[in-house]
This record gives structure tokens, C-alpha cells and sequence, in this order.
């Protein structure tokens, strides 16, 4: 099942932003830090009771297997764009037991279908190099890249 999460699911949450933190901290060591996450209980609780920032969380027998963090970007009209509305995903993830059930692939679709209902004109997200399966995951859900981020590393 998959619903909004609400601050019952915080120490599930901080779990799973940990295990992310560690793929991108053993990838990009020079950026991530190790045993950090990227947002603080405080920051969550405030990121819950926001609706322009949704949290989708799969639950399984209870347990809160994967979520997707979500943004609304919205862009006024101007003389250089259209009007705009979008659907972020900032981070998903899938607790590495249920890793290869399909719970990606639901929290993806969810998240879609979601956009549609709030009249988004797509959704986005960024995916880091140092984790070429999530890639592949993206591209295998029919997503394509908009931008790409160059980097010339020094030193």
C-alpha cells in the first residue's frame, strides 16, 4: 500500500535516508559524508506537514519498505518561460531487503499518477552518477535525461 507518510514513520524514514547516504558517500566520498543523512528529524517533521512537499511511502505488513520525497516546482510565466508545474522527486528509495519486488516500480507510478491528478506538466529528478543501476531503473520507467550536470574534477 502505498500512502502519504506522517511522523509515526520518521525512524523508518531516517533509516532509509541513511542507506542512501552510504551509496552516495562510498561513490562520491570527496561529497557525501559517511554516517550523515540529509535531513535532520526536526527537517522531516516540517517536510511531512507540507503539502507542496510530499512524502509517498510504500508499507508492507506494516513496515514501511520504500518512499519516494517529493517537490512541487512551480515557475511563473515570464518573458523567457511558460508557465510550469512539475513533480520533483528528490530522493526514492527501497529498503535493500525488498530491493527486486516491484516496490520501485509502484512508488515510480504512484508518483506519476499523482502529477497527472495536480495537473503537472511532467515529473523530474536528478540521479548521481555513482549509481548506475538507479539509471537504468529511471530510463527502464520510460525516463529520459533533460540536462546534464559536466564536472572536470581537480586535484
Amino acid at each position: 500500500m502505498i500512502r502519504r507518510a506522517k511522523n509515526a514513520d520518521i525512524d523508518r524514514l531516517n533509516a532509509l535516508l541513511y542507506q542512501v547516504q552510504q551509496l552516495h558517500a562510498d561513490g562520491r566520498p570527496d561529497i557525501f559524508k559517511n554516517g550523515a543523512k540529509k535531513y535532520t528529524t526536526e527537517e522531516l517533521k516540517a517536510i511531512i506537514a507540507d503539502d507542496m512537499t510530499p512524502i509517498y511511502v510504500d508499507e508492507e505488513d506494516g513496515m514501511v519498505t520504500g518512499y519516494a520525497f517529493c517537490i512541487y516546482q512551480i515557475t511563473q510565466e515570464s518573458e523567457q518561460l511558460h508557465a510550469r508545474k512539475v513533480l520533483y522527486i528528490d530522493d526514492l528509495c527501497v529498503d535493500a531487503p525488498y530491493r527486486r519486488k516491484h516496490i520501485g516500480e509502484k512508488l515510480y507510478h504512484y508518483v506519476l499518477d499523482v502529477a497527472k491528478e495536480n495537473g503537472c506538466d511532467s515529473v523530474t529528478l536528478n540521479v548521481w552518477r555513482v549509481n548506475p543501476s538507479a539509471e537504468k531503473f529511471y530510463r527502464k520507467m520510460g525516463m529520459e535525461p533533460l540536462k546534464t550536470t559536466m564536472e572536470k574534477r581537480l586535484g
